[in-house]
C-alpha cells in the first residue's frame, strides 16, 4: 500500500464553550469520505503521536469546493483572538431526552456528563473532547443511527447503562419514541462514514462499540479499551439418591460464567445480509486489561484490524461468523499466561470456516499466542490512494499505541 504523506499539526483556533455538538458539514465530509479516513499520525517534537482534526481535510476533500472555503477560512483565523460564547445556549424545545444544540466549538472545561436517555448523534456532527477532560458516565451513552460523516473524539465512556423506553430527540426538530438503548458506549446503526478516535471506553452494561444493521465506512482509532466486566452465575441444588440402604444428598453446583456485553461487534447476524458491505478499519487501538472477548466479532463483513495492541485476553482476541474477511496486520499480541488460551482467532461455527479469508501479516506474537488463518485470495483493503498507508510491524506497536486514549495535553488557549 502506498504511503500518505505526514500531516502537520496544528490546533483548532477557539477556545469553545460547554458539551455541545457542532455541525462541521466541510470538514466531516472531507474527512469522513471512506473507511479509513486518511488521517496520518504526526510524530511531535517528543516523538509521541498527535491528531490534526484539520489537516486531513485538505488531502480528502482537496477537490470540493466547500473544503476549499474551509482551507481559507482557516488560514485567515487569527489564533490569538476566539469568539465570545453565548452566555445561554440556544436550545432546542423541551423533550422528555434532549440533544445539546449544535455549536462550532468543543468543551470549555472538564465535565463529568451523565445522560437521561440516549445521545442521539445525526449527521454532520462532530463531538470533540480535546482540550478538557469530559466523562460520559452512569447512564445510557451514545447512540449513532441513521447517520452520516460523524467523529467523535476524546472522550471517556464508562459505566454505560440501558436506556428507558420513551420519546428521545434525534434532531432540533424530531422527537421519536426509542424501545431504550442496549447500554453500548457507542452503538453506531446503519450509518456510515464514522470516526471515533482517541476514546477510552470501559465496563458498560452490554458492549463498548456495536457496529450492526448495514453501517459501513467507520474507523475506530487511538482509542483504550479495558476493564469491561464480567458476572458470575452461581445456581446451587441438592440431589438425593437412594439405594437399597443408604440414601446419598449430593451437592450439585452449576456454574455459569457471562460476559455481560463484549467489547466490539461488527455486524447485527449472520443472517442480516445487508451487513455483508460492512467496512471497519481498527488502527492504534489499545486492548488492555479486563477484556474477554470480541476485540472484535465480525459478522459477513471486512474487517482490517492494524497496528493495534492486544494484553491478556480471557478468551480470545478476534472472531466471527457467516464468512467475514479479516486483515490482521501488524498487531501486537500478548496473551494470558493460561497455556488453553493462546489462540487469537475464534470461529462461531464449525461449518466451512476453513474457506473463510482471515490472514495474519506482520503482527508480533509473544508467549506463544498464534493465529488460526484460513481461505485464500485477497484480503487487500482497497483505500484510495489518499486512504492508503504503511502498516509498521507489529514489535512497533507499543510505541504507536501510547498515547491510545483521550490525549492529555494542554496549550494555553487552544484545543490539544
Amino acid at each position: 500500500m502506498a504511503a500518505a504523506g505526514l500531516l502537520p499539526f496544528s490546533p483548532l483556533p477557539w477556545r469553545l464553550p460547554p458539551l455541545l455538538l457542532f455541525t462541521f458539514s466541510a470538514l466531516a465530509s472531507a474527512a469522513l469520505s471512506s473507511n479509513y479516513y486518511g488521517y496520518q499520525p504526526a510524530p511531535s517534537e517528543n516523538g509521541k503521536h498527535v491528531m490534526n482534526l484539520l489537516a486531513i481535510g485538505p488531502r480528502l476533500g482537496r477537490q470540493t469546493p466547500e473544503a476549499r472555503r474551509l482551507r481559507r477560512r482557516l488560514r485567515s483565523a487569527p489564533l490569538t483572538s476566539s469568539p465570545t460564547p453565548p452566555t445561554t445556549p440556544s436550545t432546542p424545545s423541551p423533550a422528555p431526552s434532549v440533544t445539546a444544540p449544535s455549536r462550532p466549538s468543543p468543551f470549555a472545561r472538564d465535565m463529568v456528563i451523565r445522560l437521561d436517555n440516549e445521545l442521539m448523534v445525526g449527521s454532520f456532527k462532530t463531538i470533540d473532547g480535546r482540550g478538557a477532560q469530559v466523562e460520559v458516565t452512569g447512564g445510557p451513552c451514545i447512540t449513532v443511527q441513521g447517520a452520516d460523516h460523524v467523529i467523535i473524539h476524546g472522550l471517556s465512556i464508562h459505566d454505560c447503562t440501558p436506556g428507558k423506553p420513551g420519546l428521545v430527540r434525534s434532531s432540533p426538530s424530531h422527537v421519536g419514541h426509542r424501545l431504550g438503548s442496549d447500554g453500548d458506549a457507542i452503538s453506531i446503526f446503519a450509518s456510515s462514514n464514522v470516526w471515533i478516535d482517541h476514546c477510552r471506553l470501559s465496563h458498560c452494561y452490554d458492549g463498548l462499540i456495536d457496529v450492526t444493521h448495514g453501517s459501513t465506512s467507520v474507523t475506530i482509532s487511538n482509542s483504550h479499551f479495558s476493564n469491561h466486566d464480567k458476572v458470575y452465575i452461581y445456581i446451587c441444588f441438592y440431589v438425593y439418591v437412594l439405594d437399597h440402604m443408604h440414601a446419598y444428598r449430593l451437592r450439585v453446583m452449576l456454574y455459569s460464567r457471562q460476559s455481560i456485553g463484549d467489547v466490539m461487534l461488527l455486524g447485527h447476524l449472520d443472517t442480516f445480509i445487508a451487513d455483508k458491505g460492512m467496512k471497519v478499519t481498527l488502527v492504534f487501538n489499545h486492548f488492555g486489561e479486563g477484556l474477554v472477548q470480541r476485540m472484535p466479532r465480525v459478522r459477513l463483513g471486512y474487517a482490517h484490524v492494524v497496528n493495534n495492541r492486544y494484553e491478556h485476553w480471557e478468551m480470545y482476541a478476534i472472531g466471527g461468523s457467516a464468512n467475514p474477511t479479516i486483515l490482521s496486520q501488524g498487531n501486537y499480541f500478548d496473551p494470558p499466561s493460561n497455556p488453553f488460551l493462546k489462540q487469537v482467532t475464534k470461529r462461531e461455527t464449525d461449518l466451512a470456516w476453513q474457506k473463510w479469508k482471515w490472514r495474519s501479516a506482520n503482527d508480533h506474537f509473544l508467549d506463544g499466542a498464534f493465529f488460526v488463518q484460513s481461505g485464500w485470495g485477497s484480503v487487500a483493503p482497497r483505500y484510495t490512494p489518499a486512504q492508503a498507508f504503511t502498516a509498521a510491524q507489529g514489535s512497533m506497536v507499543p510505541f504507536l499505541t501510547a498515547d491510545a486514549g483521550p490525549l492529555n495535553c494542554t496549550v494555553p488557549g487552544r484545543a490539544c
